[in-house]
């Protein structure tokens, strides 16, 4: 009974976590998408200074983790030190910068499938640059991917959602995006070396040390200079108290989301989460296509599937990757 109420509470923490993921996940996507289309007051004027997004979630998202920090450390030391994120926190704040600017010039749902093909560039970079050699399965995944962002960047968008984009120009939002891919990379790519060199670093020491550098670069870039976006966007916020409350719900949708995934990779491991997200990024271009009258056509919803088919089979590759693993290390 005892190992039976312990699968229960397992289930209950897993189905939170999922509930967690989707729910502030696909709603701060509604939120982007709506920041980036709307056009606020009687003047039909919209918001062009999209990178302030990026500041504001910083922002929030440093206070929460410095509040989770002194909630839950109880005074443990020996994490990285906060300087050491300097180098990620600039990629980490070009990256997502020019992945919400694309929304200008392509729609939310191509932005969302541009997203997802971040095993494309780790692919490219691993066979050119370190030689490493991959599985037919695996080719066969970024095959399916790549093939669905290229089929859907290529068939004819509807003139309607054309009509509420601020810029359209798909080869330069697509573009953003693959270079959003690229920052993400070296992202990634440093969190691990330094949790390898700190194996005590916390999530909340990662998320404060990312948030504080991506804090202190947004600012200078935002309000480096006396002409600066930034001051225009607070300008913007100041005339229109509707697109503020948007703008705060989307940081805080944020950092409601990074608990969550903190929490699901802490009780279930990153494969689980990885899962989770995955079919959230599905979710919300169904959602965005509901909820914004943007329709997609036929041949744009078999790229859909195409690009999140790769995504499912590589994900029941990793799964079985880690059977194989954890099969080799029980005794005989």
């Amino acid at each position: 009974m005892e190992s039976h109420g312990a699968g229960l509470r397992r289930v209950l923490v897993l189905a939170f976590c999922v509930a967690g993921i989707w729910s502030a996940y696909i709603y701060q996507g509604v939120l982007q998408e709506t920041v980036s289309t709307k056009r606020f007051g009687p003047n039909n004027e919209r918001f062009e200074h999209l990178a302030f997004l990026n500041l504001a979630q910083n922002v929030v998202c440093l206070v929460w983790s410095f509040i989770m920090l002194k909630i839950w450390s109880n005074g443990k030391s020996g994490g990285a030190p906060w300087w050491s994120y300097w180098s990620a926190g600039i990629t980490n704040t070009i990256g997502p910068a020019m992945g919400i600017e694309a929304l200008k010039y392509i729609s939310y749902p191509a932005q969302v499938l541009a997203k997802s093909s971040k095993m494309i560039p780790v692919m490219l970079m691993g066979t050119l640059v370190y030689g490493i050699r991959y599985t037919v399965p695996e080719y066969v995944c970024t095959l399916l991917v790549a093939g669905g962002v290229s089929m859907f960047a290529l068939s004819k968008t509807s003139s309607k959602t054309i009509s509420k984009l601020a810029h359209p120009n798909a080869p330069l939002g697509y573009g953003l995006c693959f270079l959003n891919l690229a920052f993400d990379g070296f992202t990634n790519a440093t969190q691990d070396s330094i949790s390898a060199r700190y194996p005590k670093t916390s999530a909340w020491d990662i998320m404060f040390g990312m948030n504080l550098w991506g804090t202190i670069y947004n600012m200078m870039f935002m309000f480096g200079w006396p002409t600066a976006s930034g001051y225009e966007a607070v300008h913007f916020c100041k005339q229109h108290p509707e697109a503020a409350w948007d703008i705060l719900l989307y940081c805080l949708c944020g950092a409601v989301g990074q608990n969550f995934i903190f929490l699901t990779i802490s009780r279930f491991g990153s494969l689980t989460n990885t899962t989770i997200t995955t079919t959230r990024k599905f979710v919300s271009i169904v959602v965005s296509s509901v909820l914004s009258g943007n329709p997609l056509s036929e041949k744009q919803w078999t790229s859909v599937v195409m690009v999140f088919s790769g995504l499912s089979y590589q994900i029941y590759l990793k799964w079985r990757k880690l059977q194989r693993k954890s099969k080799k290390r029980k005794p005989m």
